[in-house]
């Protein structure tokens, strides 16, 4: 164990920007083959986990990340039974997805090993679960190489990166969304970590943009995490099949009992439908994003 001290947040450095958090105890900090890890216990939050001074998951708070980018897209496909997770490596997001009675292989791609090996030791609550079902492949390597080389197909596709910086930079480009619809099934969803759009709009714009180059579909939908500060987080979407973005609550509901009604702490068929209807400033954002 490492000394208390303050952690800073630096991904807003170039806005004068910094969160910082009180670490009662640093359990880890470290340089991976690819990222700066930081594991520390935050008397609020719990385990908190930073990647390149980025925070990526807290036990206060992951649900609602964790919820909003699987149960979406799962349930607004309707019929999902192949899901992909590029990135993921802690597995919250698997958790989530295997938690669909209907979906027969979820395939997860992590490109760092420390990271599954970190989240194994740090993280069970979410690791033993997923490693333990039949259903779970766990893939170590490059996402992008992965979706421009597989001859598997996927009904739903969960991009649970970093911000586009380091490894994460080319789970942003045009190259690879245009890969990731190539292994899409006809009808099938691509959802995105797309950052805060009151920060980082051109992220989120420059997304949409290449969605829509790609796809009959490109939006994104939003949700509220504490600590991806700046207030919403934007979930980038791209489907072929303009319907799904708009199931009513009264589809989902139906949906989600047929799922196994499975416990839930941020999403409800309301909330979901409701993660559609953007705030003005988003929405503009996202209506300025056209195909060239």
């Amino acid at each position: 164990m490492i000394e208390k001290r303050w952690i800073a947040e630096t991904l807003f450095d170039d806005l004068g920007l910094r969160m910082s958090y009180w670490a009662d105890k640093v359990i880890c900090d470290t340089r991976t083959g690819h990222q700066h890890l930081v594991l520390f216990e935050q008397p609020f939050f719990g385990k908190m986990l930073m990647l390149d001074g980025a925070t990526q998951i807290t036990e206060r708070d992951e649900f609602i990340y964790q919820e909003m980018m699987s149960h979406v897209p799962v349930l607004a496909h309707g019929h999902a039974r192949d899901v992909l997770v590029i990135g993921g490596g802690d597995c919250g997001i698997a958790k989530e997805v295997l938690k669909h009675k209907a979906v027969e292989r979820l395939t997860q791609v992590e490109i760092d090993p420390a990271i599954i090996a970190f989240s194994k030791k740090h993280f069970p609550e979410f690791t033993r679960p997923v490693f333990a079902d039949k259903r779970f492949e766990s893939v170590i390597g490059d996402g992008m190489q992965y979706v421009q080389r597989t001859k598997r197909r996927f009904d739903v596709i969960i991009v649970d990166s970093t911000d586009p910086m380091g490894p994460g930079k080319i789970l942003f480009s045009e190259k690879f969304y245009a890969a990731c619809k190539r292994c899409l099934n006809r009808g099938g969803v691509l959802v995105t970590q797309n950052g805060v759009p009151i920060f980082q709009p051109r992220e989120l714009a420059a997304s949409v943009t290449r969605f829509r180059r790609l796809f009959a579909d490109g939006a994104c939908y939003v949700a509220a995490v504490p600590t991806y500060v700046g207030g919403h987080l934007a979930i980038g979407w791209a489907s072929d099949d303009r319907g799904l973005r708009h199931t009513s609550v009264k589809t989902l509901a139906a949906r989600y009992r047929k799922a196994g009604s499975f416990s839930t702490k941020y999403w409800t068929p309301e909330v979901h439908a409701a993660a559609f209807a953007l705030p003005r400033f988003i929405a503009d954002l996202v209506a300025k994003a056209k195909p060239r």
